[in-house]
């Protein structure tokens, strides 16, 4: 008869059987370290609840670690199999460590808006999270255990009874996931509807669980496909005498509204604007908390609630400007692009901006004044016919964005000292991370003053003016909250209110009909995003269908004139 010792020790790698175990035991070893170490984030979220401090709250506790535990093992023992165990236990391991710094460091959650944005963070924005921190932190909670993992000998069963093995380990942990439950439902049910954030902070499941909504529910609706928008869109007849316009959209990143000092903040961030000419709106609320939500649905004609529920792409206000008849021109000082909104209007991206500009650049990264470098030479090459109507260029910033804003500002505007000058933010005190922050709006008011310097020299040829918008806010360590990403129904005001910016000439006052005298007026009105492309269109005199005069924030001024 073969030897049973050694043929099990052949399938546990070679080693002894009495060295090796189960694969139960080696998945409830793993759920254990996830369950405890893995999601201290959720645990510090749960004692610093008030209703929890008794010792019914502590008990609740308990047996809510007890539940997670049992959701955790559930997977793994349908996945206990000799080809797939260890590489998942691996994948386990290594997202709940990622999880555990990113929810601990930034005070985030994890949620298909936050999955969204690492799917679609590039290069450079990745490298801005790097930190030794962050490799220390997956060294210990994640490669060490996970090389214990796969070092592990594992004793296995025939085909048959490790199938019965591993239903009877995922029969189990369902019958403790319902007991942890039923035993605690009131409580249970009573912290989860009043602190929804807590689901987000199960690690690792919530990461799975939100890759499997983008699953389900793509960013881009019905694949690739993009419905036209506006085909009936025509530029209104111009006055005898009229000049076409010459219009500046900025699309800020990550400011928000109150770190300005037109919008009432202690620290003067715009001295160069407030000499101008310019109304800055204070109550403005963006389409998302995120560069990937609120950009595309900023420039859509729906508004937030249906862009949300949308069965399918459309274009959105760059397209209806140049299908208007305006000449439009796209620049990009970001490496994760437009997201969609600006793939059929001519563009620059930052590579591009980079080789005309190296000295405005630093490696990859280029200062936003890149942007105005050879500008007019650009708006030239747009056709010839559509320039005699008008030209529209949309700025993409680099702005705020974080944790790294200490890279976002020339040493000539770094007037709040000291800095922050890490991208583990949490390492630095607030004043230090502010002190960064605040510089970059100091560098966003140079740039847009900049900006209005450049149109000025066009003002007798054209009707000029400039409006700027930013796409979402960011958390300075408020609370211990960090960037920016939160789900929009419990993410903080400050990620969400953001500051809209406009200045119009006196040529385009008089041509449109609109003053900023008038937009000054509506200074403390509640906005958002939903206005932001019927104001755009009210604004530049396009007559389509999809023009909703309501959200039009510019129409009262035009029928008061």
């Amino acid at each position: 008869m073969p030897d049973r010792r050694r043929s099990f020790g052949r399938m546990g790698g070679g080693r002894d059987a009495a060295w090796s175990m189960r694969p139960a035991t080696l998945v409830l070893l793993v759920t254990l370290w996830i369950a405890t170490i893995g999601n201290v984030a959720l645990w510090r979220a749960m004692a610093a609840l008030p209703e929890l401090a008794d010792g019914r709250g502590l008990a609740f506790m308990v047996a809510f670690g007890v539940g997670v535990a049992a959701l955790t093992a559930l997977p793994l023992a349908l996945l206990a199999w000799r080809w797939t165990l260890k590489p998942v236990l691996v994948l386990f391991l290594l997202a709940a460590a990622g999880g555990a710094f990113f929810m601990v460091s930034y005070g985030i959650v994890i949620d298909r808006t936050m999955m969204i944005n690492v799917l679609l963070t590039d290069s450079r924005e990745a490298r801005d999270l790097l930190s030794p921190q962050l490799f220390g932190v997956l060294a210990v909670l994640g490669v060490v255990p996970a090389l214990a993992v796969w070092r592990a000998p594992v004793r296995w069963a025939t085909p048959g009874r490790q199938a019965f093995h591993n239903l009877a380990l995922a029969l189990l942990a369902v019958a403790v996931v319902v007991a942890s439950a039923g035993l605690f439902f009131r409580d249970l049910s009573s912290t989860m509807r009043n602190h929804t954030q807590l689901r987000f902070l199960i690690n690792p499941l919530n990461s799975f669980y939100a890759l499997a909504i983008i699953g389900q529910q793509p960013v881009q609706r019905s694949g690739v496909a993009v419905l036209p928008l506006g085909e009936d869109a025509q530029l209104k007849p111009p006055a005898t005498g009229a000049k076409p316009p010459l219009v500046v959209m900025v699309l800020g990143e990550t400011a928000r509204a109150d770190h300005l000092g037109l919008n009432g903040y202690a620290r003067d961030t715009t001295p160069r604007l407030a000499r101008e000419n310019v109304a800055s709106l204070r109550n403005v609320w963006s389409c998302g908390t995120n560069t990937a939500a609120s950009v595309p649905c900023m420039f859509s004609h729906l508004g937030r609630e249906a862009f949300e529920s949308r069965d399918a792409n459309t274009e959105g206000l760059v397209d209806v400007l140049q299908r208007a008849g305006y000449g439009v021109l796209w620049l990009d000082n970001q490496a994760g692009g437009c997201k969609g909104v600006c793939d059929r209007v001519p563009k620059v991206d930052y590579k591009q901006l980079h080789a005309a500009a190296p000295d405005l650049c630093s490696g990859d990264e280029c200062f936003d004044e890149v942007m105005l470098r050879g500008l007019d030479e650009r708006i030239a090459a747009l056709p010839a016919e559509r320039r005699a109507r008008g030209v529209v260029v949309f700025m993409h910033q680099m702005g705020s964005h974080g944790p790294a804003y200490y890279k976002r500002t020339p040493a000539a505007h770094k007037r709040f000292t000291p800095e922050c000058t890490t991208n583990a933010l949490q390492q630095c005190p607030r004043e230090q991370v502010v002190n960064a922050y605040d510089n970059t709006i100091l560098y966003t008011d140079h740039f847009l003053a900049q900006a209005i310097d450049w149109m000025r020299t066009h003002d007798a040829a054209s009707a000029t003016a400039l409006v700027y918008l930013s796409d979402h806010g960011e958390s300075l360590g408020e609370n211990n909250l960090y960037l920016h990403g939160l789900p929009y129904r419990m993410a903080p005001d400050v990620q969400k209110r953001v500051p809209w910016v406009t200045w119009l000439s006196p040529r385009f006052e008089q041509q449109s009909g609109v003053t900023v005298a008038c937009l000054k007026a509506k200074a403390d009105e509640r906005a958002s995003h939903d206005h932001y492309f019927h104001t755009a269109l009210g604004l530049l005199g396009v007559q389509t269908q999809v023009y909703r005069p309501q959200l039009d924030l510019s129409a009262s001024c035009r029928a008061a004139g």
